[in-house]
């Protein structure tokens, strides 16, 4: 015959690792939080230097991939910024209209056009590519050689999670 329990029911506490894990996931939390605000700021801060200020940046992207690479179609290029064709159309027509890209039949299939940068469109990117270069080298004069060295590391890191 057994004996019943006459022992106090035991409360039901949280184990102490579930306290720091639920710590951790709350540090983790603003961690990430943090990362995204402060790369967000400096990402809009790059993209005000630019070097022709009416230029929106999905008109930016596009000159800066056909500049990376090469002619595309409208619909390759409507895919790799990940928009509609129609908006590439809009897109493509505005920046055709500054001079800076051509449309020309597709020697396959001439219902399609490849469009390609004009040496103008070219001069856009890099000087673009110049200004955004030379503002981040300005902030970074300013920062202690310890501070570059944990940017540099962090850039590698970033790469990295960006490439997942």
């Amino acid at each position: 015959m057994t004996t019943p329990d006459t022992s106090p029911p035991s409360r039901q506490t949280p184990a102490p690792d579930a306290a720091a894990e639920s710590r951790d996931a709350a540090d983790l939390a603003a961690e990430a939080r943090d990362l995204r605000m402060a790369t967000f700021r400096l990402a809009r801060r790059l993209r005000a230097q630019r070097a022709v200020d009416t230029m929106s940046d999905g008109q930016f992207a596009v000159l800066a991939t056909l500049n990376l690479h090469g002619p595309h179609t409208l619909s390759e290029l409507a895919e790799r910024e990940r928009v509609t064709a129609p908006s590439m159309n809009r897109t493509v027509n505005c920046l055709e209209e500054s001079g800076w890209l051509t449309r020309t039949p597709a020697e396959l299939d001439r219902r399609k056009v490849v469009i390609e940068l004009t040496p103008e469109g070219r001069a856009v990117v890099e000087e673009t590519v110049r200004r955004r270069d030379a503002w981040l080298e300005s902030v970074l004069t300013e920062l202690t050689p310890r501070q570059r060295k944990t940017l540099a590391a962090a850039a590698a890191i970033m790469r990295e999670a960006a490439a997942r």
